[in-house]
Order: structure tokens, then C-alpha cells, then sequence
């Protein structure tokens, strides 16, 4: 699989019913524009492979992938605004990936460390 003609892309955490709901706004808002995959799924784990280093734990934050830069966090919520707004064709058609719902995360409680964790967390990484 080559990663380029996924992008851009949206990772998620999969495993959290926030994380999921977060996606399925994304993806409403998008349509076929963004590919959205789960961190925890084959196709996710295939990609981060080819986008991560291998030591790397990128399952701690949501991560948003162009052409040039991968953005984690905090950093990936603009460029995602802006590729939401900017509504441009893909040049590879997607097929439609189902997202997947976690059943963790589903307080109030963790909602807000969700959101914490994601204004505390903001990574920049080129793609070479």
C-alpha cells in the first residue's frame, strides 16, 4: 500500500467511544475527501508503519496526515479545519472504511481528559 495516495488521512483511537465520535463528525463534514482509519486497525496499523518510526507510540493522540506533514494533537486541529473547508478531490477514489465505535471512554470524566490530552499533546512530524 502507498501511504501518498491515502492522503490526507485522519488516524484515530478506535478503542475510545470520544476518539470514534470525534471521527464520525470528521468524516460526516469531509465525505470522501479524508480517509479515516482507526489506529488499532490493520489498514492503521499498515499505515503508521509506514509513516512512524518503529519505536514510535503515535497511539496517544489522534494524528492528521498530508502530503508533507503528519500533525498530532493539538497541531492537527487547524489543518483539519482547513482541509475540511477546502473540500478539494481526492485523486485516488476512496472505498468507503467503516469507522469503528470503543465502548471505552464513555463518562463524562473521560471526555474531559480526552480533551485535556489532546490540548496538551501536539506533535509536528515531515514526511520525507
Amino acid at each position: 500500500m502507498n501511504v501518498r495516495d491515502l492522503l490526507p488521512l485522519l488516524i484515530y483511537d478506535d478503542s475510545c467511544y470520544h476518539c470514534s465520535k470525534f471521527a464520525s463528525i470528521v468524516k460526516s463534514l469531509a465525505g470522501k475527501n479524508i480517509l479515516i482509519v482507526g489506529h488499532n486497525t490493520e489498514s492503521g496499523k499498515e499505515i503508521k508503519s509506514e509513516i512512524f518510526p518503529k519505536d514510535y507510540d503515535a497511539t496517544r493522540m489522534f494524528w492528521f496526515v498530508t502530503d508533507k506533514i503528519a500533525y498530532g494533537g493539538r497541531a492537527g486541529i487547524l489543518p483539519l479545519i482547513f482541509a475540511i473547508l477546502k473540500r478539494r478531490s481526492r485523486k485516488t477514489p476512496l472505498k468507503d472504511m467503516p469507522l469503528i465505535y470503543g465502548d471505552d471512554c464513555k463518562t463524562t470524566k473521560a471526555f474531559f481528559m480526552r480533551v485535556r490530552t489532546l490540548l496538551s499533546n501536539s506533535q509536528k512530524i515531515p514526511l520525507g
